[in-house]
C-alpha cells in the first residue's frame, strides 16, 4: 500500500477526500492529513509518504513553496488541487516534479483515474521485492504504514488487534490487560507514535472499512454499523459524519448519483 498525505485548509474539501474516498481499493491508505503550509511540511518530514495532494493557497505557507522545501528532504509524488483561477499556476507546478493537478470540485472519477496511473507509476518504479510485498494478501496496512518506523512492539501488537478486531468490543484497557502492561503506559506510546489516540484511531479505522462496505453496495446502512464494530446505530452515525462531514445515508445517496 502506498502512503498519502492530504493538505488542504478547506476541512469539508480535506475530510471529503481523507474519508469518502476508497483509497485501499486503489492501493493507497491516508496516514495524516494537515490544514496549512506549515504543519504539511512536517508532516511530509515525519511520515514520508509516497504521495502528498495540496492546496495552492493555504495559511502560514502555500502549498508549491510546501512541496518545494520538502522535496529538499523527501522523495514523493504530489498532486495540486486547484480552482480555475489558478490553472495557470498550478501548470507551472507540473515542472516542480508535480505529477499533475486535480480541479476543485474535485470529480472523484477523475481523481480515481489519475490515482491509478499514478499506483501504477510508482510501482513500476519500485524495485520487484517491495512489490510483491505491498500486494501481499497477509500485509497489515495499518501496521505497515503507521509503525513501520517504530520498534514498540506493544503499539504494533495494538494496532494488529484493531485490524484483526474491529468488529467487535474492543479497547485499550482489554489489550493492555492481555499484553501485561498498564492502560496508561500503552495509550501514552500508542499516541506518540501513531499521533492519534486509540479510540480515535479505531474510530478512524471502522469508518474507512464502513466506507469500502457502502461503496460496495450490497449491504443496508444498519448492517454496516453492526459489522464495523458499533452496537449502537445512531452512534455509528455521529462517528461517520464526525470523520467524512456527512451522514452515512448521504454518502450512499451521494454514491447512487455518481453511479
Amino acid at each position: 500500500m502506498l502512503k498519502i498525505l492530504v493538505v488542504e485548509d478547506e476541512d469539508i474539501i480535506r475530510k471529503g477526500l481523507v474519508y469518502t474516498i476508497d483509497w485501499t481499493n486503489m492501493g493507497y491508505v491516508v496516514v495524516g492529513e494537515a490544514a496549512n503550509g506549515e504543519e504539511g511540511l512536517k508532516l511530509i518530514r515525519e511520515i514520508r509518504p509516497d504521495v502528498v495532494i495540496a492546496d495552492i493557497k493555504m495559511p502560514k505557507m502555500d502549498g508549491i513553496t510546501m512541496l518545494m522545501e520538502a522535496l529538499k528532504e523527501v522523495t514523493f509524488n504530489s498532486l495540486i488541487l486547484t480552482s480555475y483561477a489558478e490553472f495557470d499556476y498550478a501548470q507551472k507546478a507540473i515542472t516542480l516534479q508535480v505529477y499533475d493537478y486535480i480541479l476543485k470540485p474535485v470529480d472523484e472519477e477523475k481523481l480515481t483515474e489519475k490515482m491509478r496511473k499514478l499506483h501504477d507509476k510508482i510501482m513500476q518504479g519500485r524495485g520487484k521485492e517491495f512489490a510483491i510485498e505491498s500486494k501481499g494478501s497477509s500485509l497489515d496496512v495499518e501496521y505497515y504504514v503507521q509503525l513501520a518506523q517504530s520498534e514498540n512492539r506493544y503499539v504494533a501488537e495494538t494496532v494488529r488487534m484493531i485490524r484483526e478486531k474491529y468488529s467487535q468490543r474492543i479497547s485499550i484497557e482489554n489489550i493492555s490487560d492481555e499484553m501485561g502492561v498498564s492502560a496508561s503506559y500503552l495509550s501514552r506510546k500508542f499516541k506518540d507514535i501513531t499521533r492519534h489516540t486509540f479510540l480515535d484511531f479505531l474510530n478512524k479505522y471502522r469508518v474507512q472499512k464502513a466506507v469500502g462496505y457502502l461503496n460496495d453496495g450490497r449491504y443496508k446502512v444498519y448492517e454496516i454499523s453492526d459489522m464495523v464494530g458499533f452496537s449502537d446505530y445512531k452512534h455509528f452515525c455521529n462517528v461517520f459524519k464526525k470523520y467524512t462531514l456527512m451522514s452515512p445515508t448521504a454518502f450512499t445517496k451521494q454514491r447512487d448519483v455518481k453511479n
